[in-house]
């Protein structure tokens, strides 16, 4: 390399006769493993030195719009981001540093015109996923990325936004606010573009890398035909990262991405078989919890996909706690909160009322029958 560096590159850009030098200096570009050499294009180093020239007020720029800048190397990157086949250089973040690199991170994404389902799996998914310390990644789009960071946010979670523009130039509009939530909740927002650059069609392919590549799995709720949702799903199996599916009724635009991505990807791609399987597929539940907490993965992963009053409903008749009285004794709840939980548990088929007392079946009746359990047969 003739110049050493890219700071003795932008140094020569900006010398008396710079630029010609520079755009007559010999490049390298590798074809079919060949180095094969050639002139720099005299517009790149047009574009050098313009660069060069505004760099101060760059970094003058990204100090106003508060913005943090981590390189590739530096110790705060994410190691996800790093390791996938073409990482960015730099990231642009709004937020806490530390934040990038969770214990546990999932990709939540799909489609920008969503249905009502879809809208309501998607916070079931990410609001589960943040109540086990989960980290939900996704575009900061309308629709189902959407519905993901509002769901974390709602449930005391982090949550990750990765941007198709520059921080100043956010797209959409309309979710400044929830951008603006999620940096005060201790997540981040994250672009590897220049504060000022535009959205455009191209930019979103790329932001769909970085989602999946600070995922340890993608999770696609709804997408049709053509979406950006599956290039993110395919990012992630490129990068050997786990991709799961809402499968959708056949015959929904919504669900026919899905469909086709699970069919041409087969022993690849995984569906998602409710909120409870995906938290148990995804690693996510405990399976060394103590049998009074909860005995089988699809147990506990109901109870935390439940969360809130209902979850702490399931959770005390699971210990044992039969009536509404004895309920509002417990939790101290408002008589009409309790039942509220119980019609919801209801109907999710997970409580039974028997003449005035509640006893748990489906999933929450294995933790029960568990917890009956001499414990030296456990």
């Amino acid at each position: 390399m003739r110049y050493g560096s890219g700071a003795a590159i932008l140094t020569e850009a900006t010398s008396p006769g710079g630029v010609t030098r520079l755009a007559a200096t010999p490049g390298e570009q590798r074809v079919d493993g060949l180095a094969r050499r050639h002139p720099i294009n005299p517009a790149l180093a047009e574009a050098i030195a313009e660069a060069a020239v505004s760099a101060t007020a760059t970094l003058a720029r990204i100090r106003t719009e508060g913005i943090d800048v981590v390189t590739l190397e530096e110790p705060l990157y994410p190691h996800r981001l790093a390791a996938i086949a073409l990482p960015p250089h730099l990231l642009f973040v709004k937020g806490d540093l530390d934040a990038l690199d969770p214990a546990r991170a999932v990709a939540v994404v799909g489609t920008r015109h969503p249905t009502v389902g879809g809208r309501r799996l998607a916070a079931r998914i990410a609001g589960a996923l943040a109540r086990v310390e989960a980290t939900v990644v996704s575009g900061l789009a309308v629709g189902i990325d959407g519905e993901a960071h509002e769901a974390a946010l709602m449930a005391g979670g982090s949550t990750i936004a990765v941007i198709g523009s520059g921080h100043a130039r956010l797209f959409p509009r309309g979710h400044t606010r929830l951008a603006e939530r999620i940096v005060r909740s201790g997540g981040a927002v994250v672009s590897e573009l220049a504060p000022d650059v535009e959205a455009t069609p191209g930019t979103f392919p790329r932001r769909n890398r970085v989602i999946a590549g600070m995922s340890d799995a993608t999770v696609v709720v709804e997408a049709p035909a053509r979406s950006g949702a599956l290039i993110t799903a395919s990012w992630a199996l490129e990068e050997g990262r786990d991709a799961f599916l809402v499968p959708g009724g056949i015959g929904e635009p919504t669900s026919a991405g899905c469909l086709s991505f699970l069919r041409e990807n087969q022993g690849a791609a995984r569906i998602v078989a409710g909120v409870p399987q995906l938290l148990d597929d995804l690693g996510l539940i405990d399976h060394d919890a103590p049998a009074s907490v909860a005995t089988t993965a699809d147990a506990e992963a109901t109870l935390v996909e439940l969360g809130g009053t209902a979850g702490r409903i399931g959770r005390e008749l699971v210990a044992g706690r039969s009536t509404v009285d004895e309920l509002v004794a417990v939790t101290g709840l408002p008589v009409a909160t309790v039942l509220g939980a119980l019609t919801l548990l209801e109907d999710r088929a997970l409580v039974r009322d028997a003449y005035g007392r509640y006893r748990p079946i489906g999933a929450l009746a294995v933790v029960e029958a568990d917890r009956r359990r001499p414990a030296a047969t456990r």
